[in-house]
């Protein structure tokens, strides 16, 4: 995900930022994997932008360790992060896994 919001970052300097979200029309599935790791500063609503351009058009995959509630921090706007998560969990189905972590689990039966 950091990737896709350095990309955007300089498609948008460059102005080429509508070309650039058009390009992903045909991507059918999008993984946005691991948000909440890096605050996402002036990307964040570059980042709402894409995944508004996705909404309804192809699928989209977002994994995170955060609840929705801490969203905000990443995203640094609680309107625009509302307005994210309403679009994402439109026909959506969440799955939420609580648990211990398996890299740990697999650390810890190393270290034994």
């Amino acid at each position: 995900m950091v990737e896709l919001v350095q990309e955007l970052l300089l498609a948008e300097k460059e102005y080429r930022l509508p070309h650039y979200l058009k390009s992903w029309y045909k991507i059918d599935l999008v993984i946005l994997d691991e948000l909440g790791f890096i605050g996402l500063g002036p990307g964040g609503p570059l980042l709402f932008q894409f995944c508004a351009e996705r909404y309804e058009r192809g699928s989209l995959l977002v994994t995170s360790n955060l609840e929705f509630s801490r969203w905000g921090e990443v995203f640094g706007d609680i309107t625009l992060t509302t307005a994210l998560l309403d679009r994402l969990t439109h026909r959506s189905h969440v799955l939420m896994f609580d648990g211990e972590s398996y890299r740990f689990r697999e650390s810890q039966q190393a270290k034994q």
